[in-house]
């Protein structure tokens, strides 16, 4: 159901890992004899690439008797993913850990038009809405993680025809995204294991405790707040968010996740450059063929 019933984004004010770059990732060289080095999408040919997927989509499902909706790719744009800690001091005293924007976009997902449009569906229609949208069956594309799991996904639907459209090569570029969605983790993992990330955790928590708050990390103090839809009292949640901030720079805590982050994601990037490649390449490759698609739907 996750292209009928796509919701655009979620939120997260901390987590384990990004979806993708902040496009500050120092990025190899092409090997290729392309006059354009390989480099990552910028945020606004990101926003370009996902409206012509959902355009895509959106004209595919139309042809088969059935209404999507396109998504913004965030349609909350002031939800941020803090990785390691807590470290924008500004947001945190206008946020607090994001339980506003958690409900924000709870309240986007609850009044969705896509899920409201499938509910209103007979039910002898709701399996071949998904058919439509994911294909007949999970299969016809596979690919592997990097620790060697086994993915698949249909080759048929309007998901992949969409994607097919604007990437061309569907089995490499799934094969890529796959890889890509998997590296956040595996930096992640990396980064809160260095010693240098560890010393700075201490140095954090020590902070922390001199503000009133005992947590030996930021994981901890994450596993410490209620659920956003019972969270703290906003003045309590901003305080607390400001402390972590404030402790994240003063303690050299940001700026060692941060130097790590990076160095951490060089090493991954190196590692699986055959898949990273592929997926810049045929990213920037799909930029004229999605400027093509949202342009032509101006027109309509």
């Amino acid at each position: 159901m996750a292209a009928l019933l796509a919701t655009g984004g979620t939120i997260a004010a901390a987590g384990a890992g990004d979806n993708e770059a902040r496009d500050r990732r120092q990025v190899q060289p092409s090997r290729a004899s392309s006059a354009e080095p390989l480099r990552e999408a910028t945020e606004g040919e990101q926003d370009l690439l996902h409206s012509a997927e959902q355009l895509l989509l959106r004209d595919c499902m139309k042809d088969k008797g059935f209404v999507y909706v396109p998504v913004p790719r965030q349609p909350v744009r002031e939800a941020r993913q803090f990785p390691y800690v807590v470290d924008d001091t500004s947001w945190a005293h206008r946020h607090g850990y994001g339980s506003d924007l958690d409900r924000a976009s709870e309240k986007l997902r609850t009044n969705d038009a896509n899920e409201r449009y499938f509910q209103s569906l007979p039910q002898e229609r709701r399996g071949p809405a998904i058919v439509a949208a994911n294909g007949p069956r999970p299969d016809g594309l596979t690919a592997r993680t990097p620790d060697g799991m086994a993915i698949t996904h249909s080759a048929q639907g309007c998901e992949s025809q969409a994607q097919r459209s604007l990437y061309r090569d569907l089995p490499a570029w799934f094969q890529a995204r796959v890889t890509m969605d998997s590296l956040p983790a595996l930096r992640g993992a990396k980064v809160i294991a260095d010693s240098e990330f560890l010393s700075g955790t201490h140095r954090w928590s020590a902070c922390m405790r001199t503000a009133g708050y005992a947590f030996k990390d930021p994981a901890a103090a994450r596993a410490a707040l209620p659920p956003s839809d019972h969270p703290l009292p906003q003045a309590r949640e901003v305080a607390m968010a400001v402390a972590e901030a404030d402790c994240a720079q003063s303690s050299g805590l940001a700026a060692a996740a941060a130097r790590l982050d990076q160095k951490y994601d060089a090493e991954l990037r190196k590692q699986y450059w055959g898949e990273v490649s592929t997926w810049l390449r045929l990213r920037l490759s799909a930029l004229p063929r999605a400027r093509s698609v949202v342009a032509a739907d101006a027109h309509r």
